[in-house]
């Protein structure tokens, strides 16, 4: 039976018992205040939301518990078994349904939220929370853009991270050389405005320009100016493929220097010749852990990846920017080594050795290749499938103006090992869509389902509780949110109602735009967003912002 509401008694007085910011926006705190009950304890007052007989798993990894939930306001105010339906407006019933702390998506691609409000293809996973600018990608300057979310009102929370790809592009353009000094003061000051503003680190995409032009001492220093605001620090590594490792060690070696809190992000090992390396990356985790190093990991359940086309173009070449590009491809000489640099990669990096493995999403020039490969698109051009034909078909596709792309590249038993580290968080590295729109990576509609049906109640992979926990009071604690990722009395009421025997994600490579099934409730900041599975389309989330706080 579907979680629904059973009926509506007159309204009562919302207890409030948010901490906002000056622009209406709620702040992170260390210690945030909680009220004076047990953890069990009712109260004796009427509640706005009460979720009844279901299984709570509360986020902590510890065992389900049949109790009751009982919201007021925008906060957990019980947690008992047979708290009273006739004092709460609304009841939910989730007999036989699990019932959890909504889920944070600590890499999540935002961009489109203005245009997107409602956020669905997040809200329906179970998502109350997701982290944007990552990769090295961000609003700048952060505070214009974090008032017009919370105008907008989006549909799930939100927070920002502080990008290093935006930094450096606004202070040094697309130059390939390390700033001066004043230069890197200048990036400085950006990472300490952004941070107290409410940004909750630096974010980068060493892989992506123009961030890959940076070398490890200018990346420290913004770290550690993130670092004396408390914040972390995320990495899209400098390779994932060959040079995995060396990537790997960059991060730890910033977060070391730094003293910042690490994740690698959407960890994972590119391509044949690096399957199977995680075992290395992840011994490499734990060695820097035992030596002081707090370094986690994010990770989707996929076996691809999704980033623009240019990623197979080697960074030297677009050194300055698209006019520079140009120029270089009117040079025979540098054009030959530029499309070796693409062969290169199509054989031992994102392309996997084979063009069928580069299938495209977006591709603003010529929709109809979106869905197809870049075998298709050879075969459609009458060329055979060699990575060099490959090479000028990328070529073409970066002078009409790029596109993205999915590269089928990784191996199930990489995902399987990191997927159960214990430092493994999950996180969707998502863009926000909408059916019709492109033909996005599966994970923009179903990472969370997608762990739990299939890796969770299919494989068996881990326990129901310790996927939650993943999802939900590791990353909150990641972000120092002690008020959320938790089904506690005082903390946020972010809460999903789902049924483990049918929840998993229906989004697939050649069918993405499709919604899970099996996430039935979700409750944003105390408001039903999601009722029997659908939107009801109230807009509940809020711009969640970190108090930069100086460490000593």
């Amino acid at each position: 039976m579907a979680a629904r509401a059973l009926f509506v008694l007159p309204a009562l007085g919302l207890l409030a018992f948010g901490v906002l910011s000056p622009r209406g926006s709620e702040q992170s705190q260390a210690e945030p205040a909680v009220p004076a009950v047990s953890p069990l304890q009712p109260p004796a007052d009427s509640f706005d939301v009460l979720i009844v007989g279901g299984s709570v798993i509360d986020g902590t990894g510890s065992a389900p518990r049949m109790l009751d939930v009982g919201l007021r306001g925008d906060r957990i105010v019980a947690l008992a078994a047979n708290l009273p339906r006739n004092r709460a407006r609304t009841v939910i019933e989730a007999r036989g349904r699990v019932v959890s702390p909504g889920f944070i998506d600590l890499h999540a691609h935002l961009e489109p939220l203005l245009q997107l409000p409602l956020m669905e293809s997040a809200l329906r996973q179970g998502v109350t929370l997701a982290v944007g600018g990552p990769d090295g990608s961000s609003p700048l300057p952060l505070a214009p853009y974090l008032d017009s979310v919370t105008t907008t009102k989006p549909g799930i929370n939100v927070a920002y991270l502080v990008g290093h790809n935006e930094i450096r592009r606004q202070v040094l353009g697309m130059a390939a050389r390390a700033p001066n000094a004043a230069e890197l003061a200048r990036m400085k000051g950006l990472v300490a405005q952004a941070m107290g503003q409410g940004a909750f680190g630096l974010s980068t995409g060493l892989l992506y320009l123009p961030g890959t032009y940076s070398n490890v001492d200018e990346v420290v220093a913004l770290a550690q100016t993130a670092s004396d605001s408390s914040g972390i620090y995320t990495s899209h590594l400098r390779k994932e493929g060959i040079g995995l490792l060396d990537g790997v060690g960059e991060a730890m070696e910033i977060g070391r220097r730094a003293k910042i809190p690490v994740v690698l992000t959407h960890h994972k090992a590119v391509g044949q010749q690096m399957w199977g390396k995680s075992v290395v990356t992840l011994a490499m985790v734990d060695s820097a852990r035992k030596a002081g190093i707090d370094v986690m990991i994010d990770q989707y359940p996929y076996t691809a990846t999704h980033t623009g086309i240019s990623v197979l173009v080697p960074s030297w070449a677009m050194a300055g920017g698209d006019a520079e590009f140009r120029k270089r491809l009117a040079v025979p000489a540098l054009k030959d080594s530029i499309l070796r640099g693409i062969v290169d990669n199509i054989l031992n990096d994102r392309g996997g050795g084979d063009l069928a493995r580069v299938q495209f999403s977006r591709v603003p020039w010529d929709r109809s290749l979106e869905g197809k490969t870049l075998k298709d698109w050879a075969t459609r051009e009458k060329l055979a499938s060699t990575p060099e034909n490959g090479a000028q078909l990328v070529l073409q596709a970066m002078l009409k103006g790029g596109g993205n792309a999915i590269y089928h590249v990784l191996d199930e038993q990489d995902v399987r090992r990191i997927m159960t580290h214990p430092q493994t968080m999950i996180a969707s590295d998502g863009r926000l869509s909408r059916p019709g729109d492109g033909h996005p990576h599966p994970r923009a509609y179903g990472t969370f389902p997608r762990v739990l049906g299939v890796y969770v109640r299919e494989q068996k992979l881990m326990s129901l509780e310790t996927a939650i926990h993943k999802m939900t009071q590791m990353p909150a604690q990641r972000l120092a949110l002690s008020d959320r990722g938790v089904l506690r009395v005082g903390a946020m009421a972010d809460v999903v109602v789902f049924d483990a025997a049918t929840v998993k994600d229906q989004s697939t490579f050649t069918e993405p735009h499709q919604y899970p099934v099996g996430i039935e409730t979700v409750i944003v900041n105390g408001t039903v967003a999601v009722r029997d599975g659908k939107a009801t389309g109230v807009r509940a989330g809020r711009v969640v912002r970190h108090r930069a706080k100086a460490n000593n």
